[in-house]
């Protein structure tokens, strides 16, 4: 689990709250922020470990979290990556 906590820390603007990790993105409108969430999309299906996502007009949240353990694993630590990468 230290590992991870390391790994957490060195997540760009991401928390760790309770079992899971957050984050909200602010885009120009809602176009520019459902395409987000499209991208998002494809990344997390080819991963098969699809996050919790809600949308309001430009504010998309993030949270992630794996189910199978009731915490958060590297899987992730690796899609929180890939979100951002795909920015």
């Amino acid at each position: 689990m230290e590992d991870l906590d390391k790994e957490i820390k060195n997540l760009r603007d991401w928390r760790k709250l309770d079992k899971k990790l957050e984050k909200n993105f602010k885009f120009k409108d809602f176009v520019d922020a459902f395409s987000f969430i499209t991208k998002i999309a494809l990344i997390a299906e080819k991963m098969n470990h699809h996050p919790d996502i809600k949308i309001t007009y430009n504010i998309v949240e993030i949270e992630l979290t794996t189910h199978d353990i009731n915490g958060i694993s590297s899987k992730d630590i690796t899609l929180a990556r890939k979100i951002d990468e795909s920015l």
